[in-house]
């Protein structure tokens, strides 16, 4: 047990400017919303621990696991989904509802990964996407989800812990900085574990690894699995914040692009690129909308976000992550 936790809590393995700097980030998240006292300018910063966790999810099968996964979004689905039908339905409070968003989103993906995953590479890729989105059309055209109405959380007043509705944005703000924080720790054991490795591993070689005695597609449902209940979580935090959810919102093909590019662009595989990544690609986003208007449904934003991909992709294809690692090896030399 004691070991099980120095895994979790410890970044012992990384270099000491690592530690300093995620020192400084968790403060500065912390006093955020002290010093920002804006509306929009606390929304940003939930939306960006939203994103980093997802990224942090997506970085296990994507970054870790070297597949890439661009159907993402429907796991958030089935979290937001749980959450606000069961609130809605029966009353359930919110904490209950988050191991059901779970439940489904693990059984849907251990489902249709077995057969995914004889498909190698953009193969793979595509087919993600393709359940993805048969999903979304499923949920819009049946009436028991609400379809393409949606489903609308009732408002309750005053500061409720068992639904998670606030009256201020700063409750929020703690509650998904403490989800980030847990998902955090948790990919800091998981690199380190067995199974980690083994993801790695498969990854760099999948006929190396199973020289080794690995069974490279167990190891890849797995790990999509767990990235898919990791997705779930995010999804069930999105129907408390927003109040709100239809299949447009929370099941889009857009989702699933920006889950994947806040991790490419930050640097897949390593446990900083998702933070990286969402830091720059959220706020980005969110401020674009608000200065292009009706504009950025022309597509100017993804010509932007197209623009960084290329560059960095040109610059140094492990993202920002690998030009900062890059950097700094060649300093110590």
């Amino acid at each position: 047990m004691r070991q099980l936790l120095i895994d979790i809590f410890s970044f012992g393995d990384r270099p000491r400017f690592e530690k300093i700097g995620f020192l400084i980030f968790i403060l500065i998240v912390f006093i955020f919303p002290w010093i920002v006292t804006s509306a929009y300018g606390r929304a940003v910063m939930i939306k960006f621990l939203l994103f980093a966790l997802f990224g942090l999810g997506w970085n296990l099968i994507g970054g870790y696991g070297g597949q890439v996964d661009l159907g993402q979004a429907k796991n958030v689905g089935f979290g937001a989904y749980a959450t606000a039908l069961m609130i809605v339905w029966w009353k359930i409070p919110f904490w209950v509802t988050i191991p059901v968003g779970v439940f489904f989103a693990v059984l849907e993906s251990f489902a249709v990964a077995y057969p995914m995953f004889r498909l190698k590479g953009h193969y793979f890729a595509i087919a993600t996407l393709c359940v993805a989105l048969v999903w979304k059309e499923l949920f819009i055209f049946w009436d028991w989800t609400g379809g393409a109405r949606g489903v609308e959380i009732p408002i309750r007043t005053g500061v409720d812990f068992a639904y998670m509705q606030f009256n201020s944005a700063i409750y929020y703000h703690y509650f998904i900085l403490f989800l980030f924080l847990t998902q955090l720790l948790f990919m800091n054991w998981f690199r380190k574990s067995k199974m980690g490795y083994w993801v790695q591993a498969v990854r760099d070689n999948e006929e190396a690894a199973a020289s080794l005695g690995i069974n490279v597609t167990n190891t890849k449902v797995k790990a999509y699995c767990i990235a898919a209940a990791l997705g779930a979580v995010g999804g069930s935090f999105m129907a408390v914040y927003y109040l709100y959810i239809d299949p447009d919102a929370v099941m889009p093909l857009d989702l699933s692009i920006l889950i994947a590019m806040t991790v490419m662009v930050g640097g897949a595989g390593s446990i900083w690129g998702p933070i990286i990544g969402a830091a720059i690609l959220i706020p980005l986003d969110m401020y674009l909308g608000a200065w292009l208007g009706a504009q950025k449904r022309l597509g100017i934003d993804f010509m932007i976000y197209a623009m960084i991909m290329m560059v960095i992709a040109a610059k140094e294809p492990r993202g920002i992550w690998g030009i900062i690692e890059r950097v700094r090896k060649k300093r110590s030399r």
